[in-house]
């Protein structure tokens, strides 16, 4: 598998290629747009795009001018990396992912076991005979060797004029450590001056170790991305059996072309789509409708790649072949839906473009002032005072806002059922003004049930008749005969002695007991062998069928025994979940792939006034499209595969967690549970929580606001106050403990 896909731009006369490429090294949005401004600066490219939810760039560019190694050149010289002519580049992406995960790990754990004793000698044993040394010796590996990537990552930003929170932490952890090291080898200097030579290691080292932490806690969250498309990709199975001069050959997938007659046997997953010529069976297609109940498969019924077959063999003839197959459509419905919309770029990320060259001006600055208007120990002033500018306007605070409320967001979260993969998920969900329910599996229980058995009076030893029952629905075929079985076995019935037992196609089954023939099947079964039902029964039957059920009957060669009705049952707290999202001013919709009688009972039930019915996927995800182009916040709810492209649609996307794997994987969050109770409560914890970040970046840039000015050395000229580094560091370390304190306030918050 090549890492690039070419095609030739027509009408041009320089030849064109477009090319994508998997990007490696990306942690944000803000890297995603370096990535495509440095792609689209680059000679040669007439277009680039970069997709950070996949993590791939595109570019077009002329072949004369540029090739793929130059592009590769110019992304590496910003940090950032994109793999070009690799086999299985995917693999090769997650296994680079991985390795960088657990080097972070690695710098973490390290930076922090040896800033620990940095902070206590720095704190209470500074005067201590060679504490300065110690802690020197501790913090350069810290600093140098842990916390290279930042230096690393600020001087390749700043070799193309930009500067990012790299930057700051760089530059305010460099100079802090040059400045101590300069207090530890030359500490006279500041006695002949009646000063006391400060050292700042602990500042220093702290840093490195709570932005490392925080870059762990991102990249933790990066490595479980979603491997949603490669698990659709998975339903395909790789080789196909088709019938060449009536023998059957087993060949890879890829081979297979149109009008190759292919063999389906039990169990076997459908490769491509087709038409049944011969053979019938039922085949599995919830991945298609999200309906739990198979669908009946016979002569020119159309089938589809990736659904599964039930118990019958059939052949088919191929008619649509890999990228044609409404499988391969789905994958690329899902990719362009994940990649069409880049997570939200976080508020912190924004403003550090402004904030880190305001706060270098601010330290050049002061400075410079210093140095003309400080009189006779302006050199000493300039120093102490710009680097405490530049301690005090350390990112700690700031970086720490937006991931502690998120992560105890998340722990809030968990202890409520409710398992967050995403932070835009918590960003966004306070603003969700529209909810989108699909039926089967999240309103209902997603698995059809017996719901009434009603006998016929004259039907006499009800035991032995229940036996007979029992024993021509646990032969037969059919999906919902699993339904009755379990029901009955519930009730503690065991089979009789059936023989003669006979499938008949697209009605039921029958079979002999005892000198009566039985048969169990639907309404065309009943009429077509003349049998009688009671009116009693046959009113009965109508009431089950206005409310969405399936009726099953059971009869003898005379008349009609019992009728079984057989639904999927609404989840007890659906309708109060619904309705507690209607207080919120939420509109809630139901999307089913089910028919309209069924979708319209199910939405009585439950309180929906807006529903549809016999909608495929691509339908689901132009329904919310059509909300999201009328301003509306949407969030989606479901369960299935034939709901992933919907999920990847949503701006705020929730699995059920008794789902697909595939839905879980789109999706940013899953419900644990089956209660719909919890998407009210996930609603209120986005709220919550951007209320909690809000309060944090509030704080912390005040404290920048108050702290800064106090820093540069303001109020000298008034009451010869100066602000020690020393306790600039200590204020940048409360504002830290502020704002995690702040954050776990959350942790106390009702949700109910």
């Amino acid at each position: 598998m090549s890492a690039t896909t070419a095609i030739q731009t027509s009408g041009k006369s320089n030849k064109a290629s477009r090319k994508t490429f998997p990007v490696t090294g990306m942690t944000c949005a803000a890297c995603a747009v370096s990535v495509e401004s440095m792609l689209k600066s680059s000679s040669g490219v007439s277009d680039a795009g970069v997709n950070f939810a996949n993590q791939t760039a595109w570019a077009e560019y002329d072949e004369k001018q540029t090739s793929p190694l130059e592009l590769q050149k110019a992304v590496r010289s910003i940090g950032y990396d994109i793999l070009v002519d690799v086999e299985n580049p995917t693999e090769v992406q997650e296994e680079l992912q991985h390795k960088h995960y657990q080097e972070i790990k690695h710098r973490t754990i390290w930076a922090s076991i040896l800033s620990l004793p940095v902070v206590v000698l720095g704190m209470f044993f500074m005067d201590a005979p060679y504490s300065p040394w110690i802690s020197m010796i501790l913090t350069a590996p810290v600093l140098f060797w842990f916390g290279r990537s930042f230096f690393i990552n600020a001087w390749k930003q700043a070799s193309h004029g930009k500067a990012n929170m790299d930057t700051l932490v760089a530059l305010s952890t460099g100079i802090a450590f040059l400045f101590s090291a300069f207090n530890t080898f030359y500490p006279e200097f500041w006695h002949q001056r009646g000063l006391h030579p400060h050292v700042y290691y602990e500042a220093a080292s702290v840093i490195i170790a709570f932005i490392s932490l925080g870059k762990l806690l991102e990249e933790r969250a990066k490595s479980n991305t979603s491997s949603a498309i490669r698990k659709l990709m998975g339903l395909q199975p790789k080789t196909v059996k088709i019938i060449i001069d009536g023998a059957e050959k087993e060949v890879p997938i890829a081979s297979v072309d149109k009008g190759d007659i292919i063999m389906v046997r039990p169990g076997e997953k459908i490769p491509v789509d087709g038409k049944v010529i011969s053979g019938s069976s039922y085949v599995d297609e919830s991945m298609i409708s999200g309906e739990p109940v198979p669908v009946e498969k016979m002569k020119d019924e159309r089938v589809f790649a990736g659904t599964i077959n039930q118990k019958g063999s059939f052949q088919f003839k191929a008619q649509k072949v890999g990228s044609d197959t409404l499988l391969a459509q789905i994958i690329k419905m899902v990719q362009e839906a994940q990649g069409s919309k880049a997570p939200v770029q976080k508020l912190v990320d924004k403003i550090s473009g402004i904030f880190v060259p305001v706060v270098i001006g601010i330290a050049i600055l002061t400075f410079l002032t210093w140095m003309l208007l400080g009189g006779e120990n302006a050199f000493t002033h300039a120093l102490l005072t710009s680097v405490t500018v530049l301690v005090i306007a350390c990112p700690c605070a700031l970086g720490l806002a937006t991931p502690t409320a998120i992560m105890v967001g998340i722990g809030k979260g968990a202890d409520n059922n409710i398992l967050i993969k995403d932070a835009e998920s918590l960003e966004l969900g306070h603003k969700v003004n529209a909810v989108i329910l699909d039926k089967t599996g999240t309103i209902t229980e997603g698995k059809p049930v017996v719901n009434s058995v009603d006998w016929n009076s004259k039907a006499a030893d009800m035991n032995t008749l229940k036996e007979i029952l029992y024993s021509l629905e646990i032969k037969s075929e059919h999906p919902l005969a699993e339904a009755v079985v379990k029901h009955l076995q519930e009730s503690g019935v065991s089979g009789a002695e059936v023989s003669s037992f006979e499938s008949i196609t697209a009605r039921g089954v029958k079979g002999v007991a005892g000198n009566n023939t039985f048969y169990v099947g639907n309404r065309k079964l009943i009429s077509e062998n003349n049998i009688r039902i009671d009116e009693r029964l046959a009113g009965k039957a109508e009431i089950y069928q206005q409310k969405a059920n399936t009726v099953v009957y059971f009869a003898d060669q005379d008349e009609v025994l019992a009728i079984i009705a057989i639904a999927d049952k609404v989840k007890e707290t659906s309708a109060k979940a619904i309705k507690a999202l209607q207080e919120m001013n939420i509109e809630v919709y139901m999307l089913t792939g089910d028919n309209q009688q069924t979708a319209a009972a199910v939405a009585h039930e439950v309180g929906i006034t807006h529903y549809k019915a016999e909608v495929l996927p691509s339908d689901k995800a132009d329904f919310i499209k059509e909300l999201q182009s009328q301003g509306k916040i949407v969030a989606m709810v479901g369960d299935g595969i034939n709901d992933s492209h919907a999920l990847a649609q949503a701006d705020v996307s929730i699995a059920m967690g008794k789902g697909s794997d595939i839905a879980m994987d789109v999706a940013k969050m899953t419900l644990i549970t089956s209660d719909l109770l919890a998407i009210p409560k996930a609603l209120k914890l986005s709220k919550r929580t951007v209320q909690t970040v809000r309060q944090n970046l509030f704080w912390a840039f005040i404290y920048n606001v108050i702290g800064i000015p106090l820093a540069a050395g303001v109020l000298y000229s008034y009451n010869g106050f100066l602000l020690d580094p020393m306790i600039a560091g200590a204020a940048m370390a409360l504002s830290s403990v502020s704002v995690v304190t702040n954050s776990l306030r959350l942790k106390a918050s009702n949700l109910e």
